[in-house]
């Protein structure tokens, strides 16, 4: 026999009681912090033109070499990254690749000791090297590290003497290594050498040291000197960047705007969870896209490779020692920034926290590093072994560094740069808008922004 009730029930009392609702809750969304750290700037005309002063030294760049069938080979065109050998017609530089031999070195393996001479030209096919000198007291002085792309000995090629680190290998790697007694079988390639290196001497004297025409000025406050006579020289083909585009068309039925929109505006929580969609994929075109992506934004001469592969408070001083002039924030993916922490608490300098928009950051010497999900994190498929990239970089017009840009005032504008337009409504009683946001990034001098490669994030550490 059913007990008699003595109050109305929950479960009929509840039809009677309005729910509280939320707002559609989304796992996609991020903080985005390098949207919000980065300046922006309002690009009138869709296109923002970097103008930079006119570069008359051939900067060093990397080698491509492709690995077929385990077998490494240089790309003939490429050769052209050795300012040296930056006159090389196309056959010419073909004959020079075709003569490099291939060598495999293990991990710990010195390759070179310290010498005063060298008579060979090294390129890294993979792997990392580390150079060295032996120092005045006795101590091992660490020069730099060398990774795939890279090239040693490059002097060599116009008989200079000088003395030249050792090379020691800190994985396995794999060199090419052309012999400089070969030049004199490759007629071409040797009267380029020449005349390249004359070229680059008599520029060296009426430039400074990034290549730049100097200025030229007197110091001085006796006697009356003739003053001397300049100008400022600026590049003839700019950089130009031309806005991207993030685009798509929301449905909506107008019966469900209509009738269920009392708690929360429908139309609204669509274009908010949409407009949320639109940034998140913009922040990952601002890291990857091959056009203006600030990871390939990156000059070769400023990607470096870890030491030992965990990412240590060594690797970020590199970084720092890179992008020196005012450095803003690293950048990297949470899974990275968790092991740089490892990597410093082990070594007794736990990164110190600060407080940015009321969330705390890890900091290295006062920078902080900003976490980004959009940072790939890149599988090998052989070893299973997982690895990410950190960036530096230095922001603002003013300081010459990295900016990020929009066009503001568009047509149905919601936020800066960002616009949702009624598109109509068509026979289903479906109502379109379209979503779209013009957006892109500029480094401005290539000194704004530096990269650490091959970050190993899997390492960890047993504590007694």
């Amino acid at each position: 026999m059913t007990s008699q009730r003595l109050s109305v029930s929950a479960a009929a009392a509840r039809n009677l009681a309005t729910a509280s609702v939320t707002v559609v809750q989304n796992s996609e969304r991020t903080p985005r912090w390098l949207h919000r750290l980065l300046p922006w700037v309002d690009v009138a005309g869709g296109v923002y033109r970097v103008n930079r002063r006119s570069v008359l030294v051939p900067k060093p760049g990397r080698i491509a070499v492709s690995l077929d069938g385990g077998t490494a080979r240089i790309a003939p065109q490429s050769l052209a990254a050795i300012p040296l050998l930056s006159g090389l017609d196309a056959a010419a530089a073909a004959s020079l690749a075709d003569r490099f031999q291939e060598s495999r070195h293990k991990a710990g393996e010195v390759i070179a000791e310290p010498s005063a001479g060298g008579q060979k030209l090294y390129v890294v096919a993979d792997g990392t090297l580390e150079y060295f000198l032996t120092g005045p007291f006795g101590g091992l002085l660490r020069q730099g590290l060398a990774t795939t792309g890279d090239y040693f000995g490059d002097h060599a090629l116009t008989g200079e003497a000088r003395h030249v680190p050792g090379v020691k290998a800190l994985s396995d790697v794999t060199l090419l290594t052309f012999d400089i007694a070969d030049l004199a079988q490759l007629n071409a390639v040797r009267d380029s050498i020449t005349a390249t290196a004359d070229k680059l001497k008599d520029l060296a004297a009426i430039t400074n040291g990034h290549g730049e025409p100097k200025i030229s000025l007197l110091a001085g406050h006796s006697g009356e000197p003739r003053l001397p006579t300049t100008f400022v020289d600026y590049s003839e083909h700019p950089r130009e960047y031309h806005l991207s585009t993030i685009q798509t068309v929301l449905h909506t039925h107008t019966r469900i705007t209509d009738l269920y929109s009392n708690e929360i505006d429908q139309l609204r929580e669509q274009i908010r969870l949409t407009v949320d969609a639109v940034k998140e994929r913009e922040e990952w075109e601002i890291i990857n896209n091959p056009d203006f992506g600030l990871l390939n934004e990156v000059s070769p001469r400023f990607r470096i490779p870890t030491r030992s592969g965990a990412p240590t408070p060594d690797d970020l001083d590199e970084l720092l020692s890179l992008v020196w002039k005012r450095p803003a924030f690293f950048v990297a993916h949470p899974r990275t920034i968790a092991a740089f922490g490892r990597e410093a608490t082990r070594r007794g300098v736990p990164p110190v926290v600060i407080h940015l928009y009321g969330s705390p950051f890890l900091t290295w010497r006062g920078v902080p590093l900003v976490p980004s999900d959009k940072l790939p994190i890149n599988v090998d498929p052989a070893t299973g072994v997982a690895s990410s990239s950190i960036l530096l970089l230095r922001v603002g017009e003013a300081e010459q560094g990295v900016v990020g840009l929009q066009k503001v005032g568009v047509t149905g504008e919601v936020e800066p740069g960002l616009s949702v337009r009624y598109s109509g409504t068509n026979e289903h009683s479906i109502a379109s808008h379209l979503v779209t946001r013009y957006f892109s990034a500029a480094v401005l001098i290539e000194d704004a922004i530096a990269r650490l490669d091959n970050v190993l994030i899997g390492r960890y550490h047993d504590y007694a």
